[in-house]
């Protein structure tokens, strides 16, 4: 087992791995400091510390993803920079001599689960990021003592690395944090403000994975439709752009929150005409409440969203529009919780993804009373079997009906996923190779995915 040292002189961080004269001694200039345990009068103490990335050399390494997109796409750079430093991958923490949680804490549920797994490898060489350390440093360390690579470092390091794993869909990172204030959200605490991309930047990792094979790319951030407020331009800008990259492969726009589509709706409609662009918007509304809405901090009304909907089904009739739905806020009636429904009954989303209220810390409603349990659960219930209805209707229609595909990904031997020109999912049981297109007659409505076959 190789033995790993870290020495703190002065400015400088000595790593040494391996031991006597065959050790390999590496010399660093510290780029963050770490918060020890307080000296006996309470004064806190800091000692410098290299990038945790810099350690990990030629080890075996397990990576374990949790959470959004995002942070598929911050392990996805991880692997790669893992990989230039020596290290094999691995598939099980049990094969493994270091361990990366890439963690989220987006609810009460999911942090729970962080600090069980984190716990289990407690053991292990245990590396933390995403999310989590960020806001969460003490609740980490009280169950395991793991070093930290914030997210931050991973796309510092990338930048020196740049290659992707061939794969059928890429993860295309344009921005970190937000423009938003919800009063709610932990997130944005962890991933701060607005930090887009650069065009070129983002074009370059884009004609690396087309280069790769990717045949779809899906923009992600907090917000995707927030790009370029902070640097003069606005998401159609982007998604022009990207369309001139040469090759045969789609666009997914990520979430985007209507406070920031609203003012740049009608050039990202416009751009949503090029061909290479998926017909799926994914926009969170939360509530059909405006006095919920207002007390979430969302800065926009049930009319807004309604609006941006509709706008883009007034130009593409067949897209596929997911939504968010948040029940059981604090303060939520009955009757608020009903216009939520009502909203789901007048806009007929081809997907609903609802989420029971969780407190978080740091909020601002963090002190505020939380709905009873039982009172959430009843009403998450009772909008899913409301929008599962509403998918079968929708389905129902397309049984029977010839559609253009394109495959994106290998589900298992003998069954591929594609998509639809409207993002569709349409399971074909075939081998095929990725980026296969072509025809398949819808054969049955599985709910959450389409069953197709070749024609």
């Amino acid at each position: 087992m190789r033995r790993f040292s870290t020495i703190f002189s002065g400015n400088q961080v000595i790593v040494v791995q391996g031991v006597g004269l065959a050790g390999i001694i590496r010399i660093y200039r510290p780029i963050a400091c770490e918060k020890m345990h307080p000296e006996d009068d309470g004064t806190p103490r800091m000692r410098p510390i290299a990038s945790a990335l810099d350690g990990l050399l030629n080890r075996t390494v397990h990576v374990m993803t949790f959470g959004c997109t995002y942070n598929s796409g911050d392990s996805l750079k991880l692997k790669e920079i893992l990989k230039a430093q020596g290290c094999r991958l691995v598939d099980t923490p049990g094969e493994a001599e270091a361990v990366v949680v890439n963690t989220c804490t987006v609810v009460g549920s999911t942090e729970r689960r962080m600090l069980r797994v984190l716990s289990s490898l407690r053991e292990k060489e245990l590396y933390v990021t995403g999310c989590m350390p960020i806001v969460q440093h003490d609740e980490i360390f009280r169950v395991c003592s793991p070093r930290i690579i914030r997210p931050e470092e991973i796309r510092e390091h990338y930048r020196r690395v740049g290659t992707v794993e061939p794969c059928g869909v890429g993860i295309l990172q344009v921005a970190s944090g937000c423009l938003g204030s919800c009063t709610y959200c932990i997130t944005r605490k962890a991933r701060g403000r607005l930090k887009s991309v650069s065009v070129p930047g983002i074009l370059a990792e884009a004609e690396t994975m087309v280069d790769a094979g990717a045949k779809e790319l899906q923009l992600t951030g907090q917000d995707v439709s927030a790009w370029g407020y902070d640097i003069g331009m606005n998401l159609s800008d982007l998604i022009v752009a990207l369309g001139q990259i040469p090759g045969r492969f789609c666009i997914r726009t990520g979430m985007m929150n209507p406070s920031t589509l609203l003012p740049i709706r009608k050039p990202v409609i416009r751009a949503f005409a090029s061909p290479g662009i998926f017909r799926f918007i994914h926009i969170p509304i939360q509530s059909g409440s405006d006095e919920v809405l207002n007390a979430m901090g969302r800065k926009y009304t049930v009319g807004d969203a309604v609006r941006i909907v509709d706008s883009f089904r007034a130009k593409y009739p067949e897209i596929f529009f997911a939504t968010d739905i948040i029940v059981g806020f604090p303060g939520e009636t009955d009757s608020q919780f009903e216009e939520s429904v009502d909203l789901v009954t007048r806009l007929k989303p081809n997907k609903v993804n609802i989420t029971r209220y969780s407190r978080r810390p740091h909020t601002r409603m963090a002190g505020s009373r939380d709905t009873l349990d039982a009172i959430k659960k009843d009403r998450s219930r009772a909008l899913l079997r409301h929008a599962e209805a509403i998918y079968r209707g929708i389905n129902a229609r397309f049984i029977g009906e010839k559609m253009r595909i394109l495959v994106t990904e290998k589900v298992k031997d003998g069954s591929v996923i594609s998509r639809t020109p409207a993002y569709h999912n349409v399971v074909i049981q075939k081998d095929l190779p990725i980026g296969y297109e072509g025809h398949a007659v819808i054969l049955e409505d599985r709910m959450y995915y389409l069953l197709g076959s070749l024609c």
